[in-house]
């Protein structure tokens, strides 16, 4: 059932109800036109309105319209009139007649203009002597040569058609209940229409029409994330952890389409199929709009890791969609690729259309061609595209800086909907992502570990909690609280998730191409230790003696799967055995983390629609036991095996007490271990926390809180009209 919410947007109709922050256009706001605001088309009457905008200001003192921010001044010019000019009723009537609200009621011509205000000025000549005295002659001639002036302005620069509108920009402000906070697609986005605006805000979907003032919230949405419309806008597809749905915008049970263990992006075709990258590691597959099993649609080439951010080009005979070697960051060296849409996979050669970029658009222009949009490093690149050769030309022009963007998934923040608008966010200021690390107990008392805000993610304490390992700038640093440095272990690529050997000597890490290690007192270089076919092996956890290694990898056919394999450690550093699976099913399993005892393995599962911690024997004996209840992550063992924490949906630290008899394995209902929230990463996401060695607190990233974030968090910015600003920046050539 639908719910009423607060949040606003901008209204494409009266365009003034839905702004609330300071807006920015091309041009000067107090002289546009109404149909200039509502993104029609401007004619010579457009120009007569402004040119009674500028003559009232010079005859009165002041503007016709005004206001304290572009709202109110938005609002002036789209429901109010100017106040009267009492001392020269005829001239007032000619300026009122530039300033009808209606193009039809102006003066359609300059001429038209030029003839009535000359009437005005013999009006004028003939009325009592205290009008006169308050303009003067001097003023009816500035009056005349500025009409003139305005007309040959208009020949000169306007053609008689103008094909390509204004760009019109207005920074939106959703509403203080709004907070974006998705790890992967676009959190808002518009109807093909253009008629109808969606996003997820605290992970739920909400959808308002742009002629109405409040925002619906689409109940049965929760943990919704990377949404995209119907081609006829009366259904908002969306995925949540391990499902693909759809529900309609007027709300009503939303409907399970298929499984998506772990998804990134789809497109809602005309035929009735949906395109979907279903697995972050796996071909795109087609889904019918209704619900069924999913066929794979493209196939794989030698050493391509993922296909994800698809979109379907007009027509539906061809796609569009972000190719790359691997399935976690570096996607700024990933490629755009498009490929038809007929015949079978085998025969669908995906072309390469740009090397370096992400996330792939075409936005169609007036003149049946159009342009291919992408980001690369926050900003928006286009270039001209031909939707019928497929085929680009040209060199491509940066648009627009700062756009919101993804790194580790490849997503950005943009949006726009076929007749050339496009709502985007900007990027999360540098404090946005910054945090402190943390002591945390129990209580919820904080105490500085690392109290310098930075970029950090996945900490991890050695074993004997003197040192702290995180990812810092996609590189491996140690910090050592007691002389307050940091060594920096790896340099360059994309090196994260440092796991501590027990004895303290060595950290492996997820790297290019697999499983490398390296000396943790920063001596000697990384050395790969385990590789596979599939480079995406993220280590987690060894078992206490050493000997054994618990990750993760991802199967193209069943997406997270564990493994584990046989270590030897010593002076010359550590060598892996042949790997041996645990656990693969086609549901998602990662985050495998050994009991102190090396009995048990904890892991995170999606096998019930969300995710959750479980446990399993190890080896495994096909028993398993669910530990969290409501949602629940990155699974910790205290030392004194009888603990086993996680970090819940909302990033507060749970516990559940356990007994372990033989091969039964018996928890307890886990409870709240601490109230505080850590930093937010998404629930399988980054990292937040590490248990110390006497299990009595946390080294937790803790957020640091900005009125920049706060605004990053609820502030989308629209640009009406923006496929007729590319064609003026970046021209196709017809």
């Amino acid at each position: 059932m639908a719910k009423q919410a607060t949040g606003l947007g901008p209204d494409d109709a009266t365009i003034q109800a839905a702004i609330t922050a300071q807006g920015q256009i091309s041009g000067t706001l107090q002289y546009m036109s109404p149909e200039q605001l509502q993104g029609k088309e401007a004619d010579a009457r457009s120009d007569i309105f402004a040119f009674g905008c500028v003559l009232y200001e010079m005859l009165s003192g002041k503007k016709a319209f005004s206001g304290a921010n572009a709202a109110s001044v938005i609002a002036a010019i789209m429901q109010r009139e100017p106040e009267p000019l009492k001392a020269a009723p005829p001239l007032d009537r000619v300026i009122r007649t530039c300033l009808a609200k209606d193009p039809d009621q102006r003066f359609q011509t300059a001429l038209d203009l030029k003839r009535n205000l000359l009437w005005a000025a013999e009006s004028e000549s003939a009325s009592p002597a205290p009008s006169r005295a308050r303009f003067g002659k001097a003023g009816w001639i500035a009056a005349a040569v500025l009409v003139v002036a305005g007309a040959g302005w208009y020949r000169a620069t306007r053609p008689v058609a103008q094909p390509l509108k204004p760009l019109v920009r207005f920074d939106v402000d959703l509403g203080t209940g709004a907070s974006f906070t998705s790890t992967g697609g676009a959190d808002t986005i518009l109807s093909p229409d253009g008629t109808r605006l969606a996003y997820v805000s605290q992970g739920k979907l909400f959808t308002r029409r742009m002629d109405q003032p409040r925002a619906t919230e689409l109940a049965g949405t929760e943990r919704a994330y990377a949404p995209f419309f119907s081609p006829d806008g009366q259904w908002v597809a969306f995925f949540t952890p391990g499902k693909l749905k759809k529900i309609s915008v007027e709300g009503g049970a939303s409907v399970d389409l298929c499984s998506a263990a772990n998804p990134a992006g789809g497109a809602w075709g005309e035929d009735g199929n949906i395109i979907a990258a279903l697995t972050v590691n796996s071909p795109l597959s087609r889904i019918p709009s209704a619900g069924g099993t999913p066929a794979s649609w493209t196939e794989l080439a030698p050493g391509e890791i993922s296909q994800r951010w698809p979109q379907i080009l007009p027509g539906g005979k061809a796609i569009l969609f972000t190719s790359s070697r691997t399935a976690t960051g570096a996607f700024d060296g990933a490629n755009i690729e498009v490929a038809s849409l007929a015949g079978p996979a085998a025969d669908r050669h995906p072309k390469t259309l740009v090397r370096g970029g992400t996330f792939g658009r075409y936005l169609p222009s007036s003149n049946g061609t159009g342009h291919l949009i992408y980001i690369n490093k926050r900003t928006l690149f286009a270039m001209p595209f031909d939707p019928d050769k497929l085929e680009v030309h040209g060199t491509p022009a940066p648009v627009l800086e700062e756009i919101g963007y993804n790194t580790q998934y490849g997503s950005a923040q943009f949006d726009f909907s076929l007749n050339g608008t496009l709502v985007y966010r900007g990027s999360v200021p540098a404090e946005a992502n910054l945090v402190t690390v943390q002591w945390l107990d129990a209580a919820g008392k904080t105490q500085p570990l690392l109290a310098k805000p930075g970029v950090y993610q996945r900490p991890r304490l050695s074993p004997d909690g003197q040192r702290l390992a995180m990812d810092y700038s996609s590189d491996i640093w140690v910090y050592e609280a007691r002389r307050d440095t940091m060594t920096r272990l790896t340099f360059g690529g994309y090196n994260i998730v440092p796991v501590w050997s027990p004895d303290g000597r060595y950290i492996v890490f997820y790297g290019r191409g697999g499983i490398w290690w390296v000396r943790s007192d920063g001596a000697g270089t990384p050395r790969l230790l385990i590789q596979d076919k599939n480079p995406n092996l993220v280590p987690w956890s060894f078992t206490l003696d050493g000997t054994r290694l618990a990750y993760q990898n991802i199967d193209p056919r069943t997406s997270y799967d564990i493994w584990t394999a046989a270590i030897e450690g010593g002076g010359a550093g550590l060598r892996a055995g042949k790997p041996e699976l645990f656990l693969q099913t086609p549901l998602d399993e990662r985050q495998p983390t050994f009991s102190p005892d090396g009995r048990w393995l904890a892991y995170t599962s999606d096998e019930s629609g969300t995710y959750q911690v479980y446990v399993r024997a190890y080896p495994d004996k096909g028993g398993k036991w669910q530990i969290s209840n409501a949602g629940g992550a990155s699974p910790v063992w205290s030392g004194n095996e009888r603990e086993l924490f996680f970090r819940a949906e909302d990033n507060r630290i749970m516990v559940a007490s356990y007994a372990a008899k033989g091969d039964s394995f018996m928890p307890d209902q886990p409870r709240v271990w601490s109230a505080r929230q850590l930093a937010n990463f998404g629930i399988v996401g980054v990292g937040n926390y590490d248990l110390a060695p006497d299990g009595k607190r946390v080294a937790a990233l803790m957020p640091i809180d900005t009125s920049e974030t706060q605004q990053t968090q609820n502030h989308v910015t629209f640009l009406l009209n923006f496929a007729d600003e590319l064609q003026r920046k970046v021209p196709t050539g017809k």
